[in-house]
């Protein structure tokens, strides 16, 4: 009986296979042959178009090179090749003699002869001095990408006949291959899915109208399939099932998280390999009396930035160590695992004496380079003794990233100002590294920047990089054209590139931002809480209404200006006295400088001046908090506040103002933002003023102080979502991701040059 039970059970089973058998063959068939056809296809078609370039490149350096080679001007050959291969798909290239001798070739062409020797032989046996371009594809023995190689024989009568070779990257033709046979794949899977359940519906219809009970039960209405029906039903909701998942998973995915970022970068970026040289550590540990250590958070714009993103890359931070107790919380070498608690990457402190810290920052980055990047009329000072120390401190940490990277063509992210010499000398400890040197404070124009005695060496340091990057596209043609005032280099226009001496270095816009979700606001209460703690810390009014400025303690936030805004305001607005308060959270800053003591008591006799003339008995229109600041408090007072003012007289990008957009996620609150803050090319919802301009600053805050609600919400939603959405993992990711890319060339080029290698004309 049994036996007899599963018969006609099995019967469909096996009429179902015995029709999608056969088709299922044949799709097979008809897939393979179509790729096929389209793979050589599109290999011809690929190999006659870098054909078509090699013969007009050809054609277009014929009579430069005859000429030169005929007079033997060696440098003008020299030149003209390395104009061939600015084309974005031209490897390297080289002159040969018929004989196979080598004239002169750049700096990535393999070999020193041999190669042109074998093309001569082995591509389509080069006969005599055969006119015209002939070319076919070489392909390394150990299995590295492809490459195309033309041959063009030039014959003149001022002197004997020569060859041009030109390598160019097939890589683009594999990619379509790859294409090809993914989608022929596909093609098969979706034809093979579709055909096998057709088959199996068409068989099952033959027994009583599975459709139309199929479609009556996938809607729910009642049970009106057969039990052998309900596997199929089953396979077809979980069909769905998953397709929305994906759907879903895809849409949350179209934004860059440090999910996203890690799980990028695992496939292009090895942990080991990353490396980030910044002056700033992320983590200070500090003795206090008693005895006891404490980890500090510095208040820096960049580590708020690249702290995120270690965390999501792991590999090592390299910064100066420079609290009082971090030589102990470090082992011997000066290394050790951070985020407290969580240890996802390395931190290696680099360690200098007060000498060398008083002339390498202080002096030289912070008296020099940073005055004369920021246009806010501070005069720089230019020390030789301090130039010594900041090359000096530039060689150590260049010396550090070669201790820290197991590789030899590590991935390094250098920051700042502070380390302007590093490129070029991480590039000759490691020539193959993929430098990015991300320059995070703004790039004055060629004249400005032409103060600075050794702007050639900071240049020529800087051009050590593979990239670049900058705030702002004006900050990069400001870059360009420095180099083009400074150097003998060539730039590329169309490209944003810089060719010297046989290097290329891209310039490139990445602006900034934070974290989102910042973690930040995942250690604070919500906004009504945040606003009853500071109000009762303060001891303020209910009905106050409270601005908050969030700085270090330097001149270009434009904090005196900001202050006598706040001045001006209670003079146009008197209604306002007694209610109106402006809390600034000053973290104290390179108080070595002059110029910053002159600041903090400019800074103080104002807030005086003013509370002086409106305050009253309990209250102080203007709290200067002189201090360091721990995250958690300075988010407590973003929640809190009715508006914040950002009056940067000149910044790279600010992130103050991207924090506080971050923080407010009962979308209340207004942003004030000075229109020289990089932040303002973006958060075009914020009300953009003047700094100087005390009648429009006072009156955009005056504009703040009564914004409707319904208004506040439509703009903060607008901001939260930029700033969501061009997030720090957006950031970093465009960087890495492109020198990922670099890198797989460089790689690629490395393949390319090493020998043996066979060479193909199919």
């Amino acid at each position: 009986m049994a036996g007899k039970d599963r018969g006609p059970e099995r019967g469909p089973i096996r009429e179902s296979l015995r029709l999608l058998l056969p088709l299922l063959a044949a799709i097979a068939l008809v897939v393979v042959a179509v790729g096929v056809v389209t793979t050589r296809t599109t290999r011809a078609w690929f190999e006659s178009e870098l054909h078509s370039r090699a013969v007009l490149a050809a054609s277009s350096a014929r009579q430069g090179v005859l000429s030169a080679y005929a007079s033997g001007d060696s440098r003008q050959l020299t030149f003209l090749l390395d104009d061939i291969v600015h084309d974005d798909q031209v490897v390297a290239a080289a002159l040969c003699r018929i004989d196979g001798t080598l004239v002169t070739r750049t700096p990535l062409f393999p070999g020193d002869g041999e190669f042109c020797d074998r093309s001569r032989i082995s591509v389509a046996n080069w006969r005599g001095t055969r006119t015209g371009t002939q070319s076919g594809v070489i392909t390394p023995l150990d299995g590295g990408v492809p490459s195309h190689v033309s041959v063009t024989t030039f014959i003149s009568a001022l002197t004997v006949p020569v060859r041009l070779v030109l390598l160019q990257d097939f890589e683009p033709a594999i990619r379509r291959e790859t294409l090809v046979q993914r989608w022929a794949m596909l093609v098969f899977g979706m034809l093979a899915v579709a055909s096998s359940l057709l088959t199996v519906l068409s068989s099952r219809l033959t027994r009583g109208g599975l459709m139309r009970r199929l479609t009556v039960a996938l809607r729910g209405e009642s049970k009106w399939w057969h039990d052998g029906d309900a596997p199929l039903i089953d396979d077809v909701r979980a069909l769905a099932q998953r397709s929305t998942a994906a759907a879903v998973e895809a849409d949350r995915d179209g934004r860059w998280t440090r999910s996203r970022l890690r799980s990028v970068l695992n496939e292009h970026v090895r942990e080991e390999s990353l490396v980030i040289l910044a002056n700033r550590e992320p983590y200070i540990h500090d003795s206090v009396p008693g005895g006891d250590v404490i980890v500090r958070h510095p208040a820096s714009g960049l580590v708020t930035a690249l702290e995120p993103v270690m965390r999501a890359c792991s590999g090592v931070w390299i910064a100066h160590g420079s609290g009082t107790a971090d030589r102990q919380s470090a082992d011997a070498n000066g290394r050790l695992l951070v985020p407290p608690g969580e240890e996802s990457y390395r931190l290696r402190r680099v360690w200098m004496t007060d000498a060398e810290e008083q002339g390498y920052y202080y002096g030289f980055a912070n008296e020099g380079l940073w005055p004369v990047c920021h246009q806010t009329y501070a005069r720089p000072v230019f020390r030789r003794s301090d130039w010594d120390h900041y090359r000096t401190i530039n060689e150590r940490f260049a010396d550090t990233v070669l201790q820290e990277t197991t590789l030899d063509d590590p991935i390094v992210l250098v920051q700042d100002y502070h380390f302007a010499l590093a490129p070029r000398m991480i590039r000759d400890r490691l020539p193959r590294a993929t430098i990015i040197t991300f320059w995070h404070i703004p790039w004055p124009n060629a004249e400005r920047f032409s103060i600075c005695p050794w702007r050639e060496e900071i240049v020529d340091g800087l051009l050590g990089s593979s990239i670049v990057g900058f705030h702002t596209q004006a900050h990069c043609n400001h870059f360009l054209e420095t180099v083009d005032s400074a150097l003998e280099a060539r730039i590329d226009r169309t490209d944003n590139a810089i060719i010297r001496q046989g290097g290329r270095t891209m310039v490139r816009p990445y602006p900034i931002s934070v974290e989102w979700p910042l973690r930040w606001t995942e250690a604070v209460p919500d906004a009504a809480a945040c606003r009853r703690q500071v109000f009762e810390e303060l001891e303020l009014r209910d009905d106050t209404i409270l601005a908050v400025g969030v700085d270090r303690l330097d001149y270009t936030k434009g904090i005196e200006e900001r202050i006598e805004a706040v001045e001006r305001l209670l003079e146009r607005r008197p209604t306002l006295i007694g209610r109106f308060v402006f809390v600034q959270l000053a973290a104290p800053s390179r108080s070595e400088i002059p110029q910053y003591r002159q600041l903090r008591d400019a800074v103080e006799a104002s807030v005086e001046r003013i509370n002086g003339r409106f305050g009253t008995e309990g209250y102080s229109p203007v709290v200067f908090l002189r201090a360091h600041h721990e995250p958690e408090r300075v988010f407590r007072f973003y929640r809190a506040a009715d508006m914040c003012y950002v009056s940067s007289l000149h910044d790279g990008m600010n992130l103050v103002s991207k924090e506080f957009v971050a923080a407010r996620d009962d979308e209340r609150g207004v942003l004030v933002l000075s229109k020289f803050a990089g932040a303002a090319h973006e958060l075009a919802d914020a009300l953009i003023v003047n700094p100087y301009d005390m009648e429009e600053a006072s009156g955009a805050m005056e504009r703040a102080a009564f914004m409707p609600p319904a208004e506040q919400a439509e703009r903060m939603r607008a901001m939260r979502a930029v700033v969501a959405e061009h997030n720090v993992y957006r950031w970093a990711g465009r960087m890495l991701l492109d020198a990922a890319q670099l890198r797989a060339r460089a790689r690629r080029t490395l393949n390319l040059s090493g020998f043996p290698m066979h060479v193909s004309t199919e």
